[in-house]
């Protein structure tokens, strides 16, 4: 496994290229962040013609834009999308207007509360138009005559995506998920791009049990389509796993998937808790990233969501001050470091059988307890032998040996694995 200090320095410049782009759930930008995307691993990507009905709802018309401004009386440019993508209102219909400040105002997004800072805003299926500034700017703007202007252009287009398929040795699949819609938003979500980017590369490198599929998707429109797409081979997922905020420097946070009890779910919650990371674990709910897509009732896939600081957890959350400065490279290391652990469990977590049921086997005349010698943990793994064999009735996988004996799980995995190549238990 390559250093993790080292894949942080490459995933925050994976995030310093992205983050400049002006992206929505449409559009070129979706389009020229999976072309850096592409750099990294190979992509199919998929482009879904507007109109397609996906499940309830409809791909809508992709938007472009191109320039947006609000000149002030002298025409200088107070509000400029050239200076950052997050000073339209997504899919703000084109505009090409001169109208007091007392009517531009309607038009105007701040926070108060945080007056140095620009929100980030949309109306992406209520035909409007609108700019986003910091409260502290609006104070100085004059009474006057504004110019306005919003050069975007909405049309018949598609929605766009990508997968990347990491081959396993079996056909049922893990998929981790994304979104790719977020303007100039460093954590939420360019770190879990670039930490869903680096996984990939990192399971490429081994030959995995389960296919792993990674899923580069607008929010919310992006996984209804490609779950409308799938339907009919969406049983080969067995597990999954939305990334998000992927970067900040809050500790860990695992959302359990609706059912609460997935083996994803106990797998995440056994790895964060044996890592001793501070983290915590919370209950699954309808609201939040594209986790709610995938566990809606007619899939109930066994979907869980990683992030840090979760949803709406930040003050910085959906503001120009969720920038470069606020992720870190040590953050993403420690999040695909996590991801990693829980994949190597999920993949290795097998039911056996033990074909020697009847009393204790004798390890020592099969060699077994002299393969031990040597090993610092050698009593630790003989109980791991033990416990495997105790343990494999096909109704008890790894995990639960694990969590039984106390012992860690690589080690109860490598007993396995010895038992298994001397006959005495099979999957």
């Amino acid at each position: 496994m390559a250093p993790v200090t080292e894949h942080g320095e490459e995933m925050y410049a994976l995030v310093e290229r992205l983050y400049p782009l002006c992206r929505s759930i449409t559009g070129d930008g979706v389009r020229a962040t999976l072309d850096i995307v592409g750099e990294y691993i190979p992509l199919d990507v998929h482009e879904v013609p507007t109109g397609t009905q996906v499940l309830d709802w409809t791909v809508p018309q992709e938007w472009n834009i191109r320039d947006a401004y609000v000149a002030d009386p002298e025409g200088n440019r107070v509000v400029d999308f050239a200076a950052s993508s997050l000073h339209v209102l997504g899919y703000s219909v084109p505009v090409a207007r001169t109208m007091p400040l007392s009517e531009l105002r309607a038009h105007l997004h701040t926070l108060p509360d945080h007056p140095s800072w620009v929100p980030y805003r949309t109306s992406y299926y209520k035909p409007d138009w609108g700019f986003c500034l910091a409260q502290e700017t609006l104070d100085a703007m004059p009474d006057g005559e504004y110019e306005v202007r919003i050069d975007s252009t909405l049309a018949d287009g598609h929605l766009t995506y990508a997968e990347h398929v990491v081959p396993g040795q079996v056909a049922d699949e893990v998929i981790v998920s994304c979104h790719v819609c977020h303007p100039a938003l460093a954590n939420d979500n360019m770190a879990g791009v670039a930490v869903a980017t680096f996984l990939a590369r990192e399971l490429a490198r081994e030959t995995p049990y389960y296919t792993y599929r990674f899923i580069f998707a607008p929010g919310t429109i992006g996984a209804i389509t490609w779950l409308a797409r799938n339907a009919d081979r969406v049983e080969r997922v067995k597990h999954g796993l939305v990334l998000a905020c992927a970067g900040d420097p809050g500790s860990l946070t695992y959302k359990q998937s609706r059912r609460g009890d997935a083996e994803i779910d106990r797998v995440l919650r056994y790895v964060l808790t044996a890592s001793e990371r501070p983290h915590r674990v919370t209950e699954f709910t309808p609201y939040g990233y594209d986790e709610r897509q995938y566990c809606s009732p007619g899939f109930d896939l066994g979907v869980g969501s990683l992030t840090r600081t979760p949803y709406a957890g930040y003050p910085e959350y959906h503001t120009s001050a969720d920038n470069l400065d606020f992720v870190s490279p040590e953050a993403m290391a420690d999040t695909l470091a996590v991801c990693r652990e829980a994949f190597a469990v999920l993949d290795r977590n097998r039911r056996y059988l033990n074909l020697s049921p009847y009393g204790e086997p004798q390890l020592g005349r099969r060699g077994l307890y002299d393969a031990l010698g040597g090993r610092s943990d050698t009593k630790q793994a003989q109980m791991a032998m033990l416990w495997v064999l105790n343990l494999s009735d096909g109704e008890h996988g790894l995990l639960d040996v694990a969590e039984r004996s106390g012992l860690p799980f690589d080690t109860v995995a490598a007993a396995a694995g010895a038992l298994h190549e001397a006959g005495l238990i099979k999957t």
